[in-house]
């Protein structure tokens, strides 16, 4: 059974080269290759990324307290970490009257 798929007026974008006429990407009859990128290509990245990143390097400036980490960590492994759901609770109330402006 063959399932015809329109693009439902939108633009057909030109497919990669390789396996051509299978299931996954049928042979569109073009010849063209996607255009190399030019040389005044550039990305920025916002604050935030900057800041993953950087946490994401780890290091003494990264803001993580791995000794803290560390100590999480083995109280998950062995048991022993105690969750306070009274204080889990007060701070997603606290959370919940910031985003609805409620002091």
């Amino acid at each position: 059974m063959n399932t015809t798929i329109t693009s439902n007026g939108l633009p057909v974008l030109p497919q990669p080269k390789g396996n051509q006429g299978t299931a996954a990407q049928p042979a569109t009859g073009t010849t063209e290759a996607a255009p190399a990128a030019a040389a005044d290509d550039s990305v920025k990245l916002t604050d935030s990324a900057r800041a993953l990143h950087e946490a994401a390097k780890g290091g003494v400036d990264s803001g993580i307290d791995t000794k803290r980490v560390e100590q999480v960590r083995q109280a998950l492994a062995n048991g022993s970490y105690k969750i306070d759901a009274g204080r889990i609770a007060d701070g997603l109330l606290s959370l919940e009257g910031q985003i609805s402006g409620k002091p």
